[in-house]
């Protein structure tokens, strides 16, 4: 017997047990002369009770972790039972005795029987994982004495008390929660978990006095940046050390455990509050879908990899040249998501044969076309590989899509390709308009579309990991400019703000996230100094390098913003290009490329786009 059945016939026999209780209680004394209508009316409602169980599949929920919504559930089910033995009752009247109570009277006991049954297993359980992470622990000490470290929890809300909880059930993890810093004003004073909410942010350091804490958790995943930050200069100036919980990005699962405790990020710091995002439309055209995506192997491609399996698609193909990232991918999607075809791709958009071979062998449904060079300085050193990569490697996706049917293309562009000043900017606006070129030949049902957003932390090559690396190196972290600003995104929240906009379908539309407020890089580069711990780091500003913008923008002049069903994504509409003059320019950007002519490649970028502030 597996446990899935030994817990259906336990649930079976809790709601029999429930149908006898049911004539104890409401005859109590006259039993003996029913005995015979107890045993038909406990066999007669078998067949219902098991059918029950078995549709509604509450005896496989895990015990150990039972919820309000199982319980609800278990609820639902039961209620549905009670109406079908009432329903049944008129008929075993003509038979046996059967007062119209015992059915409701059997409901709620049987509930309580089976909610009892599901909340002693998670009890019981519990006990004795505490029992063997607390000898775990006591292992690992030996019999030193052992002082456990004193806490501050910030944040009253779910994530604090799923915080507090952890801490309290497992005091062995060394962790002893002394109360919450919240401020909201109706949670002053008030209790959560036995603990009391001490005060505010302003009394944090009245706070540490009193209880001693030498430890503050930031439990507000779903808050801004900037109350994170607040929080993590008071715990310093109080002497404190501050830790946090992941955002809501990171947190897909709902659980708060203090195995996911990390030193506060400078991801932390910008972020933004939580973005919601309609889960409905996206799996709408995800689900069951062959997703291929270029560059897959990439900070946003992988990314991106990552966001499109929680939406269910038959099979994800990864298609990128750099081996080793895409081998690591690969590999992470199929441990992580066993049940989800992943087919690994080694190809370069610049092989229109290659890229063929595999939208004729795989017939792709939805295209995310991430696969780009995005390094300004370097680009501006090699412009014949920005278009080659970034332009022509476009054209070949956004072809391939129209031959072999597509639904949906959704290219991956930057904020560097508005009023460009470099050539890695000029090239992706001139790969949104092949986009939209491809999207006004789009059969019906087909929606192609260019994404726009600006910086994201964490990415390769991006300035955090450089400033990391600088300091580890001793210094100096070296800054282009010291009013330099660019706008800011986590890898997350900018992959699923880009599923989002897939969701949206507009034909020809060049979608623009909302970026928030821009963030000058010296800030930048202070905070991730204060938060590696580092001492005496000299900032440097070494001047700006070719190509580079002082700040970036979204728009050019001459597009309009149009607000989407979606409050955090918007839609412009480029300036058109005809299909003949943009012919004429590929055709001339190849040659230009194939002869190295850089000068030649600045010219046509420079007079292709009206707005170019590229120095040719």
């Amino acid at each position: 017997m597996n446990i899935a059945t030994g817990k259906l016939l336990l649930d079976l026999l809790a709601f029999t047990l429930a149908a006898v209780l049911a004539y104890v209680l409401r005859l109590d004394s006259a039993l003996g002369s029913v005995d015979f209508s107890i045993l038909i009316y406990a066999l007669a409602g078998l067949p219902i009770k098991w059918l029950a169980l078995r549709h509604s599949r509450v005896s496989r929920h895990i015990w150990r972790y039972v919820t309000f919504e199982d319980l609800s559930q278990l609820a639902r089910m039961t209620g549905l039972v009670t109406l079908a033995l009432l329903l049944l009752t008129p008929v075993l009247r003509l038979w046996i005795f059967v007062p119209w109570s015992i059915p409701l009277i059997e409901g709620v006991l049987a509930l309580a029987l089976l909610s009892g049954l599901r909340l002693l297993v998670r009890w019981r359980l519990g006990r004795r994982r505490q029992r063997d992470e607390r000898q775990r622990g006591e292992r690992r000490r030996g019999n030193t004495a052992f002082a456990p470290t004193r806490v501050l929890i910030a944040g009253a809300g779910d994530a604090g008390r799923l915080m507090a909880a952890e801490l309290l059930r497992f005091p062995e993890n060394g962790l002893l929660p002394l109360g919450f810093i919240d401020d909201e004003p109706n949670k002053q004073g008030m209790r959560l978990m036995g603990l009391p909410v001490l005060g505010d942010l302003a009394t944090l350091p009245e706070a540490v006095r009193q209880t001693e804490a030498t430890l503050l958790i930031i439990a507000m995943p779903s808050t801004g940046g900037q109350v994170i930050r607040q929080y993590v200069n008071a715990a310093r100036e109080a002497g404190v050390l501050a830790r946090t919980v992941p955002g809501l990005y990171e947190l897909l699962g709902g659980q708060v455990t203090t195995s996911q405790l990390r030193r506060v990020s400078v991801e932390d710091l910008l972020r933004r509050a939580s973005v919601e995002i309609d889960e409905g439309s996206i799996s709408g055209y995800l689900s069951g879908q062959t997703v291929l995506v270029t560059g897959a192997g990439g900070s946003i491609g992988s990314e991106l990899v990552r966001q499109l399996a929680r939406f269910r698609p038959a099979r994800l193909m990864l298609v990128g040249r750099g081996e080793n990232s895409i081998f690591a991918i690969e590999q992470e999607m199929r441990r992580e998501w066993p049940d989800i075809q992943v087919t690994a791709l080694i190809a370069d958009v610049r092989n229109a044969a290659r890229l063929e071979f595999i939208f004729e062998t795989y017939h792709p449904g939805v295209v995310f076309h991430a696969a780009a060079h995005k390094h300004v300085p370097l680009m501006e050193a090699a412009p014949s590989e920005a278009v080659h990569n970034n332009i022509l490697g476009t054209r070949n996706v956004a072809e391939l899509c129209l031959k072999y049917g597509v639904t949906r293309l959704v290219n991956v562009s930057t904020d560097k390709a508005v009023n460009p000043t470099s050539v890695m900017g000029a090239s992706k606006r001139v790969a949104e308009m092949v986009i939209a070129d491809a999207a006004s030949r789009a059969a019906a049902g087909q929606a192609f579309v260019s994404v726009r957003f600006g910086n994201v932390l964490g990415s390769r090559g991006s300035v955090v990991p450089t400033f990391l690396q600088q300091i580890q190196m001793g210094g100096p972290v070296t800054i282009t400019h010291p009013d330099m600003t660019r706008y800011f995104m986590t890898i997350p929240e900018a992959s699923r703000l880009v599923l989002q906009a897939g969701s949206l379908a507009d034909n020809g539309s060049v979608y623009l996230l909302n970026m928030g407020e821009p963030v000058k890089i010296a800030d930048l580069a202070r905070d991730v100094i204060r938060l590696s711990g580092a001492q005496d780091i000299e900032v440097v500003f070494s001047g700006i390098r070719p190509g580079e913008k002082l700040y970036e923008e979204l728009l050019t002049s001459g597009e309009d913003v149009i607000p989407t069903r979606h409050a955090e994504i918007f839609s412009a509409r480029l300036q058109q290009v005809q299909a003949g003059q943009l012919d004429c320019l590929l055709l001339d950007l190849r040659e230009a490329a194939g002869h190295e002519d850089a000068p030649g490649i600045r010219a046509l970028l420079h007079g292709a786009i009206h707005e170019s502030q590229i120095k040719v």
